[in-house]
């Protein structure tokens, strides 16, 4: 597909981890001590929860905090208008898990390497840009995960630009009660801690950016929904195997407010995807007496059952 800024390439962003990170990670969004694999270095299979790259576009090489905003408005997209970062929300995410990644880069050398997929213009609502970002190996090429993200900036549309394909969904089977549930209780600090990862953006912080987007306050980081949802269908779909976990997507329907309970729905479908075994599973999450916050939940998944197998 072509249009303004397609195929555009942005400069490669070298990334690093420690074992400390993905074990914050782990941590963060939820995994408690039945899956120790992914909270102790020390256990004969510690590794990454699948969904960590995820967060290596916001954190860079960094162990310090950053200026979310600084860093978010650095490279323009050549022919289309500078967007504001301040007003931007995050519109859909999904990724695929090419190659496990090792607990810890160090040794390696990493970077995200990132293009521009389409840039939307939704007239008064605002603009999606949507972009993909691989995680590579500089040194052998050999990609570890793909994700295609889209970014909505909010009122910053009719500048002219094309509107758009239409999105495919992916709703949950109707009349029929979910497979599993998971409860996510969040509180004040959620988005605290969560942000501790190396997504610094203050509408997950101080009150200000939230109340200038009429939100009333802080929300929580859709990636933390995103991720406790994957965390659930690994957990209760696939043995808690990141083997087991070959896609991920959700569409972000609705804010967060910090202290809200949220619940995973997930459902089989008993759809086939490949030949190695590999099932689609569809999920939402919701807040507990209120909205759906992630619509279009889809993951591929080689069904085991509930608990660790490692």
């Amino acid at each position: 597909m072509s249009g303004p800024g397609v195929g555009f390439e942005y400069p490669p962003i070298p990334v690093s981890w420690l074992k400390r990170d993905v074990l914050l990670f782990a941590a963060s969004i939820g995994v408690t001590e039945e899956e120790l694999h992914f909270l102790y270095e020390l256990h004969p299979n510690f590794q990454p929860f699948p969904t960590y790259p995820i967060i290596l576009p916001f954190k860079h090489t960094d162990q310090e905090v950053i200026d979310f905003y600084a860093r978010s408005s650095a490279v323009p997209i050549p022919g289309v208008p500078k967007f504001d970062t301040k007003h931007v929300l995050d519109g859909e995410r999904k990724i695929q898990f090419l190659k496990p990644i090792p607990p810890t880069s160090a040794g390696r050398s990493f970077e995200i390497r990132s293009k521009v997929l389409g840039v939307y213009d939704k007239g008064k609502p605002g603009t999606v840009v949507e972009t993909e970002q691989c995680l590579v190996d500089k040194e052998t090429g050999e990609v570890y995960t793909r994700a295609v993200g889209s970014g909505f900036y909010v009122g910053q549309g009719n500048w002219g630009g094309p509107k758009g394909p239409k999105t495919q969904n992916y709703p949950p089977p109707k009349d029929r009660k979910p497979d599993a549930s998971q409860e996510t209780q969040t509180t004040g600090t959620t988005a605290l801690l969560y942000r501790l990862n190396g997504d610094y953006n203050p509408l997950h912080a101080g009150p200000e950016p939230g109340k200038q987007m009429g939100f009333g306050g802080p929300i929580i980081h859709g990636l933390f929904s995103w991720n406790t949802a994957a965390h659930a269908v690994l957990q209760h779909f696939g043995g808690s195997d990141p083997r087991n976990l070959k896609e991920f997507q959700a569409r972000f329907a609705s804010p967060v407010i910090p202290g809200v309970k949220l619940i995973t729905d997930i459902w089989r479908t008993g759809e086939k995807v490949g030949s190695e075994g590999f099932e689609e599973i569809r999920f939402i999450v919701r807040v507990e007496g209120g909205k759906t916050v992630l619509t279009n939940g889809r993951a591929v998944v080689r069904v085991v059952g509930e608990k660790s197998k490692l």
